[in-house]
């Protein structure tokens, strides 16, 4: 039996960095990996453009049992530590929109930045290791396929479930359940919404391939609520509204927008899109009544929404009735009505398209089991939970990859 003074579980960017930060302290590391080889997710991210980071990220950015658990860390490893990171490298990065940084020598780079550091710490990492079974006496046992090690702090940054077909699973919450720990029950999250096949045939699939920028929430399905600029105002918001675009597929809803409102989508919720954000419709509407008025009101959408959308709209959304008349026609309250359905579109999905496509996991160990300091659980001595592992959850755009760097810089500094 080999012993390690840490062992860690999963060489994912959590996990990597934690046995960096564990490594400089001079101890003794060991990586153990299912797969053949580390940072799969890290690979795939940000389509291979790896978003490492974002420069905004705060608490706000998080979903979780405790919002205030995240803010520890995030104060104590900031999106600029990584950046300095990478650029210690000579790696280089670029802001796309809302803070976003991508790395400009692509995702390979930044694990082969991790994988150097490892080796420059003294850090073994083994690929291919299935874990067998995890034991607690006077020190850790852990029993692979391969081997069997011993060690005085134990390290579970194992992800979620998304993304099944690279190997994810809910090895974390297993492992937590062996040691009585409480967990909140991983559920998809950032991913695209699905629709009943009659909203698909008689509307969406029409529309696939389209993308536009709105105002997207998910809110309560109720429709006697008073609404206003796309939010619910009697306390049913279930979101905030995110503004990106969405994209429309042959299954329903994707694209940046829709993935952001999923994490906090439920089952029987409405989602709301406004298609004109920060625009006066109505203003606009009698505009072009003005000085367009034997126009009709698909030809004066399309000045503004993509021709197929527009067309849609006018025929499934706003009434025939109303879809058939030149904008002469129009008096100030159906221009109103006009405005309404298209700034507080409601749509009801059948669901989402699951853990298959899922970017995060929402749940993982509960936050109460942790010290939000060292990461370690209250129960075990010498056990911890980092990254995606914990009920930490963040929007899309950099958030997640900050938690996973900061949750295990900070573990690093006491396993």
């Amino acid at each position: 039996m080999k012993k390690f003074d840490v062992i860690i579980i999963g060489a994912g960017a959590a996990g990597l960095m934690c046995a960096i930060e564990a490594g400089k302290r001079g101890r003794s590391v060991l990586v153990l990996e299912k797969a053949d080889k580390i940072g799969k997710k890290i690979l795939i991210s940000g389509g291979g453009r790896c978003n490492f980071t974002n420069m905004y990220t705060d608490a706000d950015n998080f979903l979780s049992g405790n919002p205030h658990f995240c803010k520890s860390a995030l104060s104590r490893y900031t999106p600029w530590d990584f950046v300095a990171l990478l650029e210690s490298h000579g790696l280089s990065w670029t802001e796309k929109t809302l803070g976003q940084l991508f790395c400009d020598q692509k995702s390979k780079a930044v694990v082969q930045l991790l994988h150097d550091e490892c080796d420059k710490a003294g850090v073994t990492i083994q690929p291919s290791s299935e874990i067998i079974s995890i034991k607690k006496g006077d020190e850790f046992l852990v029993a692979s396929e391969k081997e069997n090690y011993a060690s005085d702090s134990l390290v579970i940054a194992t992800g979620g479930p998304s993304i099944p077909k690279m190997g994810a699973t809910d090895f974390a919450l297993q492992v937590a359940e062996t040691f009585d720990i409480d967990t909140v029950a991983f559920s998809p999250a950032l991913v695209p919404f699905v629709f009943t096949i009659e909203t698909l045939d008689s509307f969406i699939k029409d529309l696939s391939g389209i993308s536009t920028y709105v105002e997207m929430s998910a809110v309560k399905h109720n429709k006697k609520d008073a609404i206003s600029g796309g939010v619910i105002k009697n306390g049913v918001t279930l979101s905030p509204p995110f503004k990106e675009s969405i994209l429309f597929t042959h299954r329903g809803i994707s694209g940046p927008a829709a993935l952001q409102v999923s994490s906090y989508w439920k089952l029987s919720d409405e989602v709301s899109i406004n298609l004109f954000p920060g625009f006066d419709l109505l203003e606009w509407l009698k505009e072009q009544q003005s000085e367009h008025p034997q126009a009709e009101l698909k030809t004066i959408l399309n000045y503004k929404l993509p021709k197929r959308l527009a067309q849609k709209l006018c025929e499934h959304i706003i009434t025939k009735e109303l879809s058939s008349k030149t904008m002469r026609q129009f008096n100030e309250s159906e221009l109103e009505s006009i405005e309404q359905q298209l700034t507080q579109w409601k749509l009801l999905p059948s669901g989402t398209e699951g853990m298959r496509t899922a970017e995060v996991s929402l749940g993982g160990v509960d936050t109460d089991e942790l010290s939000s300091k060292t990461l370690e659980t209250k129960k075990v001595k010498g056990l911890y939970f980092i990254g995606e592992a914990v009920d930490v959850t963040g929007h899309l755009g950099g958030h997640n990859f900050q938690w996973a760097w900061a949750s295990a810089w900070c573990a690093g500094q006491f396993v």
